[in-house]
């Protein structure tokens, strides 16, 4: 019984650290200005994060090409974020 309630307090814990971990990337993608253009499931100026997860799923080599195109600026806009910003919020909405 004990080993029950101790994996139902560990999965609580892992859906917070989720959760948390979700509110710190929308942040990162504020203050790194991402959200001028994008949002999570509406299509602003680009695409929402979600069709952009959709569009690269499956696709091995989209986190990397992504992550370039932001840290070069070809294809897509210059970013002010950092390169492991970039890869941090790449992740992110891949993982969408």
């Amino acid at each position: 019984m004990k080993s029950i309630v101790l994996m139902a307090v560990a999965a609580a814990a892992l859906g917070v650290a989720g959760a948390a971990n979700a509110a710190d990337e929308t942040e990162l993608a504020q203050k790194s200005g991402c959200m001028t253009c994008h949002a999570v499931d509406t299509k602003k100026m680009g695409p929402s994060f979600k069709d952009i997860a959709a569009k690269n799923k499956g696709k091995a080599d989209a986190e990397a090409k992504i992550v370039a195109a932001l840290d070069s600026g070809q294809g897509h806009p210059k970013v002010k974020s950092s390169g492991a910003d970039n890869k941090t919020l790449v992740k992110w909405i891949l993982g969408m």
